[in-house]
């Protein structure tokens, strides 16, 4: 393919062997069930998966994965893109959830819990969001009272995939209750298993994305073991910082997936409808939507997977540039498809062709996982702390200016105003 030269022969591999999968493992009757949801959860996708050991492949093979790094892993999730947002939640969501009991868990939790969640024998789903909350994570309300050996949880969570059917939640929860308590030592993160007291209360009806069980999840006088704590007691900020790389991550990764394949189907329509004469790719119209979608395609790719090497070299500016992947990927994907829609015309608009259910999950994508604009946020942030650190010891170009010197014109302040004024 066209972005080999971005991987490894490793990498390689594994996003043949997934393609593969995607090709032959995966009916269309699953995906078209799932949109009309017949289908609340692809349990036996997952289980598929795990049967194929293909899920969490960056983590070591002591718990069930394959040991390969974050450019290999992206080019899996690309790979499963192409099947759409739900079933590649399915099939990131170990990935995710597997990311804080990797990094963070003993070796008695990952027996427990990853080696399960890896061999696709049980449903993982992660549960940030609350009804009051959306991006405002740490203000999270949701309260795990530690009594003794271990803690009572109360509160609900929305917008958790898998609500219907997974047996392992990882769940923020408020556990440091002094109100003047800094907000990355409020919140503890916690392994929750599916039983009483846990209750998915409320099925969403999605725009897209269907068939991913997404609900609300009610939590009422919940008896977790206080050896189910991920990380440290008030430590759930250390974990989420961690989970947002792979969130963000896998969202890019994906999203290249959704786009490829449908500017595939536009690009093969475009070769076969014929209009006026001859195929409608000959006329300029079309061919230049073409030519800017693969193009901005490209370009996510190459961001992504830059992205990928820097976690995977812990580079000083991985986040921003994951931060960048998530939000230009998921843009891309969506400017992407709804060309797509374009190049078809009305028949695009129908449900002859897969690209009004791929426009219906892409939109979820610029939402999810922290919306484009809190990545905006990150993405400024960070890159103001990199520049005026001056660390990078670049050339001075301001100086090179023909009036550099002029200091009578370089007034940023109402004081430097006064004083250019006083000096006369």
């Amino acid at each position: 393919m066209y972005y080999d030269v971005l991987l490894t022969e490793e990498a390689k591999k594994i996003r043949d062997e997934v393609r593969a999968f995607v090709r032959d493992e995966v009916s269309p009757d699953l995906l078209r069930a799932m949109d009309k949801d017949e289908i609340t959860y692809p349990r036996e996708f997952v289980a598929k998966l795990g049967r194929a050991n293909l899920l969490g492949l960056r983590f070591d093979p002591r718990w069930g994965g394959r040991g390969l790094n974050w450019v290999a892993e992206a080019a899996a999730e690309e790979e499963v893109g192409v099947l759409g947002t739900a079933l590649g939640c399915a099939f990131v969501m170990p990935s995710i959830v597997g990311e804080a009991l990797h990094f963070f868990g003993t070796d008695e939790q990952k027996e427990k819990f990853l080696k399960p969640i890896l061999a696709g024998e049980k449903v993982s789903a992660e549960a940030l969001t609350e009804p009051r909350g959306g991006s405002d994570f740490f203000g999270a309300t949701s309260r795990a009272v530690l009594e003794g050996d271990h803690f009572v949880v109360n509160g609900q969570k929305r917008f958790v995939v898998a609500a219907s059917e997974a047996d392992i939640f990882l769940v923020y929860c408020r556990t440091n209750f002094d109100e003047k308590a800094d907000k990355n030592s409020r919140i503890s993160a916690l392994i929750i298993e599916r039983g009483p007291g846990v209750e998915a209360e409320y099925t969403y009806g999605l725009m897209g994305t269907r068939g991913g069980g997404t609900g609300r999840l009610v939590f009422r006088d919940v008896k977790v073991p206080r050896e189910n704590l991920i990380g440290p007691l008030h430590g759930g900020a250390l974990v989420f910082n961690q989970m947002m790389v792979p969130e963000r991550l896998t969202s890019a990764a994906a999203s290249l997936g959704g786009a490829r394949a449908a500017l595939e189907v536009a690009t093969k329509y475009s070769d076969k409808r014929f209009a006026f004469g001859q195929a409608i790719r000959r006329f300029q119209a079309v061919s230049f939507m073409v030519a800017d979608a693969v193009t901005h395609l490209d370009a996510a790719r190459g961001l992504t997977y830059l992205a990928a090497r820097a976690v995977d070299e812990d580079a000083p500016n991985s986040r921003r540039l994951v931060s960048e992947a998530k939000k230009f990927a998921t843009d891309m994907s969506w400017e992407v498809t709804n060309k797509a829609m374009q190049i078809m015309g009305g028949i695009g608009y129908t449900d002859v062709y897969p690209i009004e259910k791929m426009i219906r999950d892409t939109r979820l994508c610029q939402i999810w996982t922290g919306t484009n604009q809190v990545m905006n946020l990150l993405i400024q942030h960070e890159y103001y702390r990199e520049v005026l650190s001056g660390a990078d010891r670049s050339r001075d170009v301001e100086a090179d200016a023909t009036s550099f010197g002029d200091e009578t014109e370089k007034c940023y302040t109402d004081e430097d105003m006064w004083r250019v004024h006083e000096d006369g």
